[in-house]
């Protein structure tokens, strides 16, 4: 049974009513989604791992015998018995060499590049999860469970293709109060913070929430005219992922959807 939504226009009155494509009855998985969400995540990290000689290209030894003459042993000389740089009758006589806690000594356990970081996940159970997570889209609870407000807008939010010729921000901030979400981004813009730590200084200073996500058939003006506003994002339907449609991992984001975006989604 195909369950129906109202189409508004965008002035907020209702146009017409349509049936939803097949995807909103699917059941939600939220295990899979997050499957889906650290894959995506996991496929931008880069391996890494310092020069492997670092810390290692000394001529340092350590000689374990009493037996030797005292210039080579470093047994009984009131010295730790740790490897020591062999030019003893220079500035550094006598310097641990070659250990984690010696001063430029190796990293004790660095980051190797042979690390597996990808999280897979099979190609059916990345659709299934795009799936899952469209549907959670059209559950309130799950909305207002991350947090959303939308007052009492019936879900999911479908508005007519004039919406995708939209050209200013401006204009967008105003259907956005003739629908009833701009509470919405006024919670993200409330929530947006000075990062603590480092991230200041390598192009992440601001913590920030996310509000809306504008799905259309085909990105137009309205791209543009949308990314300057705190937390609302603009997407083509047929490149819509499990991330996007459930940030953090965490399923039902408030969601708006152009009429043809709906029969990208039929055809899909």
């Amino acid at each position: 049974m195909f369950m129906k939504a109202a189409v508004l226009s965008i002035d907020g009155s209702k146009q017409k009513e349509i049936e939803l494509p097949e995807v909103f009855s699917t059941k939600v998985d939220e295990a899979l989604i997050r499957r889906a969400v650290l894959s995506i995540q996991s496929a931008r990290l880069q391996p890494n791992s310092p020069y492997k000689g670092a810390g290692r290209e000394y001529s340092a030894w350590y000689i374990g015998s009493r037996g030797q003459p005292a210039q080579y042993r470093t047994m009984n000389t009131e010295h730790s018995r740790l490897p020591r740089l062999k030019n003893r009758r220079q500035l550094t006589a006598g310097k641990v060499a070659l250990v984690p806690h010696a001063v430029k000594g190796p990293a004790a356990h660095p980051p190797k590049v042979e690390k597996i970081l990808k999280e897979k996940i099979n190609r059916k159970e990345k659709k299934k999860a795009v799936e899952s997570a469209i549907a959670a889209t059209a559950m309130k609870e799950l909305v207002k469970k991350r947090g959303h407000r939308l007052g009492n807008k019936e879900l999911p939010i479908i508005v007519e293709d004039k919406l995708e010729q939209i050209d200013k921000t401006r204009k967008v901030t105003e259907m956005l109060e003739k629908l009833g979400l701009i509470d919405d981004v006024e919670r993200a813009k409330q929530k947006r913070k000075l990062r603590a730590g480092k991230g200041k200084k390598r192009g992440r200073k601001y913590k920030k929430a996310k509000s809306l996500l504008i799905v259309v058939g085909k990105a137009g003006k309205i791209s543009k005219a949308a990314r300057n506003i705190e937390g609302v994002d603009v997407i083509e339907a047929k490149n819509l992922n499990a991330e996007l449609l459930a940030p953090g991992a965490v399923p039902g984001r408030l969601t708006v959807w152009s009429e043809s975006s709906l029969k990208e989604l039929k055809g899909a």
